[in-house]
Protein backbone atom coordinates (compact mmCIF):
# COMPACT_ATOMS: atom_id res chain seq x y z
CA UNK A 1 0.00 0.00 0.00
CA UNK A 2 1.41 3.50 -1.13
CA UNK A 3 0.59 5.19 2.20
CA UNK A 4 2.49 2.35 4.19
CA UNK A 5 5.59 2.47 2.31
CA UNK A 6 6.03 6.20 0.42
CA UNK A 7 8.29 5.66 -2.81
CA UNK A 8 9.15 8.16 -5.71
CA UNK A 9 7.74 7.40 -9.24
CA UNK A 10 8.74 10.54 -10.66
CA UNK A 11 10.02 13.81 -10.67
CA UNK A 12 8.66 16.76 -12.44
CA UNK A 13 10.90 19.93 -13.93
CA UNK A 14 8.81 23.00 -15.01
CA UNK A 15 10.24 23.92 -18.29
CA UNK A 16 7.18 26.14 -19.79
CA UNK A 17 7.18 27.30 -23.45
CA UNK A 18 10.74 26.25 -23.29
CA UNK A 19 10.78 22.51 -23.81
CA UNK A 20 13.53 22.49 -26.88
CA UNK A 21 15.96 24.07 -25.03
CA UNK A 22 15.41 21.79 -21.99
CA UNK A 23 15.76 19.10 -24.43
CA UNK A 24 19.22 19.97 -25.62
CA UNK A 25 20.30 21.10 -22.11
CA UNK A 26 19.11 17.80 -20.63
CA UNK A 27 20.48 16.03 -23.59
CA UNK A 28 24.08 17.86 -23.02
CA UNK A 29 24.05 16.45 -19.56
CA UNK A 30 24.19 13.00 -20.80
CA UNK A 31 20.43 12.08 -20.31
CA UNK A 32 18.60 9.69 -23.06
CA UNK A 33 15.36 11.94 -23.77
CA UNK A 34 11.93 10.01 -24.72
CA UNK A 35 10.89 11.62 -27.97
CA UNK A 36 8.60 14.20 -27.66
CA UNK A 37 5.08 12.95 -25.84
CA UNK A 38 1.76 14.84 -25.73
CA UNK A 39 -0.71 14.59 -23.09
CA UNK A 40 -4.26 14.75 -23.69
CA UNK A 41 -4.38 17.83 -20.89
CA UNK A 42 -2.24 19.87 -23.44
CA UNK A 43 1.10 19.44 -22.22
CA UNK A 44 4.18 18.12 -23.82
CA UNK A 45 6.81 16.22 -22.23
CA UNK A 46 10.27 14.35 -22.51
CA UNK A 47 11.53 11.75 -20.47
CA UNK A 48 15.11 10.36 -19.02
CA UNK A 49 13.93 7.24 -17.45
CA UNK A 50 15.68 5.36 -14.73
CA UNK A 51 15.66 2.04 -13.23
CA UNK A 52 12.50 2.66 -11.52
CA UNK A 53 11.50 6.05 -11.29
CA UNK A 54 12.06 8.94 -13.90
CA UNK A 55 12.43 12.59 -14.44
CA UNK A 56 9.94 14.44 -16.67
CA UNK A 57 11.25 18.13 -18.62
CA UNK A 58 7.20 19.13 -18.71
CA UNK A 59 6.13 21.71 -20.52
CA UNK A 60 3.60 23.12 -23.54
CA UNK A 61 3.92 23.91 -27.29
CA UNK A 62 2.50 27.55 -28.44
CA UNK A 63 -0.82 26.45 -29.90
CA UNK A 64 -1.68 25.10 -26.48
CA UNK A 65 -0.15 28.11 -24.11
CA UNK A 66 -4.17 29.35 -23.68
CA UNK A 67 -4.75 25.83 -21.92
CA UNK A 68 -1.85 25.26 -19.65
CA UNK A 69 0.30 27.94 -19.55
CA UNK A 70 0.81 28.74 -15.76
CA UNK A 71 -0.55 25.81 -14.83
CA UNK A 72 2.44 24.76 -13.44
CA UNK A 73 4.00 28.19 -12.38
CA UNK A 74 6.08 30.20 -14.12
CA UNK A 75 9.45 29.49 -12.41
CA UNK A 76 11.64 27.00 -13.92
CA UNK A 77 12.53 24.42 -11.92
CA UNK A 78 11.28 21.38 -10.04
CA UNK A 79 7.71 21.75 -9.66
CA UNK A 80 6.56 18.61 -8.98
CA UNK A 81 7.42 15.08 -6.71
CA UNK A 82 5.23 12.01 -7.59
CA UNK A 83 4.68 8.88 -5.23
CA UNK A 84 4.04 5.79 -6.60
CA UNK A 85 0.58 4.10 -6.54
CA UNK A 86 -1.28 0.97 -7.61
CA UNK A 87 -4.66 2.10 -6.93
CA UNK A 88 -5.33 6.42 -7.15
CA UNK A 89 -9.00 5.76 -6.28
CA UNK A 90 -8.27 3.60 -3.16
CA UNK A 91 -6.19 6.59 -1.46
CA UNK A 92 -9.25 9.18 -1.53
CA UNK A 93 -11.04 7.60 1.53
CA UNK A 94 -7.94 7.17 3.52
CA UNK A 95 -6.52 10.52 2.64
CA UNK A 96 -9.90 12.53 3.66
CA UNK A 97 -9.84 10.64 6.64
CA UNK A 98 -6.39 12.08 7.59
CA UNK A 99 -7.48 15.44 6.87
CA UNK A 100 -5.57 15.71 4.05
CA UNK A 101 -6.42 18.22 1.35
CA UNK A 102 -6.82 17.28 -2.32
CA UNK A 103 -7.40 18.50 -5.22
CA UNK A 104 -10.73 16.97 -5.93
CA UNK A 105 -12.34 14.14 -4.74
CA UNK A 106 -11.47 11.61 -7.29
CA UNK A 107 -8.22 11.17 -9.46
CA UNK A 108 -7.47 12.65 -12.57
CA UNK A 109 -7.49 10.52 -16.06
CA UNK A 110 -5.22 11.62 -19.11
CA UNK A 111 -3.29 9.60 -21.61
CA UNK A 112 -0.76 10.39 -24.25
CA UNK A 113 0.48 8.64 -27.46
CA UNK A 114 3.76 6.67 -27.58
CA UNK A 115 6.01 5.78 -30.14
CA UNK A 116 8.51 2.86 -28.97
CA UNK A 117 11.43 2.49 -30.23
CA UNK A 118 10.25 -0.58 -32.57
CA UNK A 119 7.61 2.11 -34.71
CA UNK A 120 4.39 0.44 -32.24
CA UNK A 121 2.30 3.18 -31.44
CA UNK A 122 0.12 3.00 -28.25
CA UNK A 123 -1.61 5.26 -25.42
CA UNK A 124 0.00 5.72 -21.99
CA UNK A 125 -2.62 5.87 -19.52
CA UNK A 126 -2.31 8.10 -16.22
CA UNK A 127 -4.51 7.98 -13.28
CA UNK A 128 -3.37 11.29 -10.72
CA UNK A 129 -4.15 12.94 -7.03
CA UNK A 130 -3.04 15.73 -6.13
CA UNK A 131 -2.50 17.00 -3.21
CA UNK A 132 -4.34 20.60 -2.32
CA UNK A 133 -2.36 23.12 -3.51
CA UNK A 134 -2.69 24.95 -0.13
CA UNK A 135 -0.87 22.56 1.41
CA UNK A 136 1.78 22.31 -0.47
CA UNK A 137 3.60 25.89 -1.20
CA UNK A 138 6.81 24.13 -2.44
CA UNK A 139 4.41 22.78 -5.48
CA UNK A 140 2.34 20.06 -6.63
CA UNK A 141 3.04 16.99 -4.91
CA UNK A 142 0.68 13.68 -6.19
CA UNK A 143 -0.05 10.30 -6.82
CA UNK A 144 0.42 8.72 -9.94
CA UNK A 145 -0.78 5.35 -11.00
CA UNK A 146 0.73 3.85 -14.28
CA UNK A 147 -1.93 1.89 -16.47
CA UNK A 148 0.72 0.83 -19.04
CA UNK A 149 4.10 1.23 -17.09
CA UNK A 150 5.55 -0.94 -19.97
CA UNK A 151 5.26 2.02 -22.18
CA UNK A 152 7.17 4.38 -19.99
CA UNK A 153 9.78 1.65 -18.36
CA UNK A 154 11.03 1.07 -21.89
CA UNK A 155 14.37 -0.17 -22.03
CA UNK A 156 15.98 1.66 -24.41
CA UNK A 157 15.31 4.78 -22.88
CA UNK A 158 16.65 3.77 -19.51
CA UNK A 159 20.52 3.99 -20.55
CA UNK A 160 22.09 6.98 -19.77
CA UNK A 161 25.70 7.83 -21.15
CA UNK A 162 26.02 9.71 -17.68
CA UNK A 163 25.10 6.36 -15.93
CA UNK A 164 22.47 7.50 -14.16
CA UNK A 165 19.55 5.13 -13.01
CA UNK A 166 18.31 6.33 -9.61
CA UNK A 167 17.14 9.50 -8.02
CA UNK A 168 18.32 9.07 -4.78
CA UNK A 169 17.31 12.37 -3.22
CA UNK A 170 14.82 15.15 -3.58
CA UNK A 171 15.58 18.41 -1.66
CA UNK A 172 12.53 21.05 -0.60
CA UNK A 173 14.53 23.96 1.07
CA UNK A 174 12.17 26.22 3.39
CA UNK A 175 12.00 28.89 5.90
CA UNK A 176 10.28 26.34 8.20
CA UNK A 177 11.15 22.76 7.46
CA UNK A 178 8.98 21.48 9.92
CA UNK A 179 5.60 22.85 9.15
CA UNK A 180 6.72 22.32 5.35
CA UNK A 181 7.12 18.54 5.90
CA UNK A 182 3.73 18.69 7.81
CA UNK A 183 1.72 17.49 5.20
CA UNK A 184 3.73 14.63 4.32
CA UNK A 185 3.96 13.54 7.75
CA UNK A 186 0.18 13.29 7.19
CA UNK A 187 -0.06 11.32 3.83
CA UNK A 188 2.51 8.91 5.56
CA UNK A 189 1.17 8.56 9.05
CA UNK A 190 3.07 5.62 9.81
CA UNK A 191 6.41 6.75 8.13
CA UNK A 192 8.68 8.94 10.29
CA UNK A 193 10.32 11.98 9.33
CA UNK A 194 14.03 11.88 10.80
CA UNK A 195 15.81 14.85 12.08
CA UNK A 196 18.80 15.95 9.86
CA UNK A 197 21.43 18.40 9.62
CA UNK A 198 19.37 21.52 8.96
CA UNK A 199 15.84 19.55 8.39
CA UNK A 200 14.03 16.82 8.18
CA UNK A 201 13.89 13.62 5.78
CA UNK A 202 11.08 11.12 4.62
CA UNK A 203 12.62 7.63 3.88
CA UNK A 204 10.92 6.82 0.26
CA UNK A 205 12.65 3.15 -0.22
CA UNK A 206 16.09 3.92 -1.18
CA UNK A 207 15.17 7.41 -2.21
CA UNK A 208 14.63 10.21 0.32
CA UNK A 209 12.71 13.68 0.49
CA UNK A 210 14.38 16.11 2.56
CA UNK A 211 13.51 19.73 4.08
CA UNK A 212 16.01 21.49 4.69
CA UNK A 213 16.97 25.33 5.40
CA UNK A 214 18.00 27.47 2.83
CA UNK A 215 21.35 27.56 4.22
CA UNK A 216 21.63 23.89 4.64
CA UNK A 217 20.49 23.39 0.88
CA UNK A 218 23.34 25.80 -0.39
CA UNK A 219 25.30 23.77 1.46
CA UNK A 220 24.71 20.73 -0.58
CA UNK A 221 23.44 22.52 -4.20
CA UNK A 222 25.40 25.65 -4.54
CA UNK A 223 24.84 29.36 -3.88
CA UNK A 224 22.54 29.78 -6.81
CA UNK A 225 19.65 28.39 -4.90
CA UNK A 226 16.88 30.47 -4.07
CA UNK A 227 13.33 29.77 -2.10
CA UNK A 228 10.55 30.36 -3.89
CA UNK A 229 8.70 34.42 -4.35
CA UNK A 230 8.25 35.83 -1.44
CA UNK A 231 10.47 33.07 0.55
CA UNK A 232 7.74 30.41 -0.45
CA UNK A 233 9.33 26.82 -0.23
CA UNK A 234 10.55 25.52 -3.03
CA UNK A 235 11.61 22.42 -4.53
CA UNK A 236 15.51 23.17 -5.52
CA UNK A 237 17.42 20.10 -6.03
CA UNK A 238 17.96 16.42 -7.09
CA UNK A 239 20.17 14.01 -6.16
CA UNK A 240 20.66 11.35 -8.77
CA UNK A 241 22.87 8.30 -8.20
CA UNK A 242 25.22 7.29 -11.34
CA UNK A 243 26.94 4.05 -12.26
CA UNK A 244 30.20 5.69 -12.65
CA UNK A 245 31.03 9.70 -12.25
CA UNK A 246 33.84 9.27 -14.40
CA UNK A 247 31.76 8.75 -17.08
CA UNK A 248 29.47 11.47 -16.37
CA UNK A 249 31.91 13.78 -16.29
CA UNK A 250 33.54 12.59 -19.14
CA UNK A 251 30.24 14.03 -21.01
CA UNK A 252 29.74 16.86 -19.14
CA UNK A 253 33.50 18.07 -20.11
CA UNK A 254 32.95 16.83 -23.68
CA UNK A 255 29.59 19.12 -24.14
CA UNK A 256 30.98 21.85 -22.72
CA UNK A 257 28.75 21.98 -19.41
CA UNK A 258 30.19 23.53 -16.32
CA UNK A 259 30.09 21.76 -13.36
CA UNK A 260 31.67 21.33 -9.78
CA UNK A 261 33.30 18.25 -8.60
CA UNK A 262 32.71 17.27 -4.81
CA UNK A 263 34.61 14.61 -2.63
CA UNK A 264 31.68 12.26 -3.92
CA UNK A 265 30.38 13.48 -6.29
CA UNK A 266 30.14 16.25 -9.24
CA UNK A 267 27.02 18.96 -8.50
CA UNK A 268 25.28 20.78 -12.26
CA UNK A 269 24.21 23.93 -10.92
CA UNK A 270 20.92 24.66 -11.53
CA UNK A 271 21.74 27.22 -14.37
CA UNK A 272 22.80 24.12 -16.46
CA UNK A 273 19.07 21.65 -15.93
CA UNK A 274 16.37 24.23 -16.27
CA UNK A 275 16.12 25.63 -12.82
CA UNK A 276 17.12 22.72 -10.99
CA UNK A 277 20.61 21.70 -9.21
CA UNK A 278 21.45 17.88 -9.96
CA UNK A 279 24.04 15.97 -7.29
CA UNK A 280 25.19 13.06 -9.27
CA UNK A 281 27.08 10.67 -7.10
CA UNK A 282 27.81 6.71 -7.06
Amino acid sequence: MSLKFPLIDHVLVNVNDQLDEAARQYARLGFTLTPRGHHSLGSSNHLAIFENDYLELLGYEPQNAGRVAGVWGTQQGLAGLIFKTDDADALVAPLQARGVGLMSEAPQAFHRPVELTDGTLRDARFRTLHLDLATTPSGRIFFCQHLDPDLVWHAPWQQHANGVYAVKRVVIASQDPQAASAVLARVFETSELEPIEGGLRLRTGQASVEFLTLARARAIFGAEIELGPDGADRKVGLELRTRSLQDAARVLETNGVPFERQPDGILVPASQASGVALLLVE
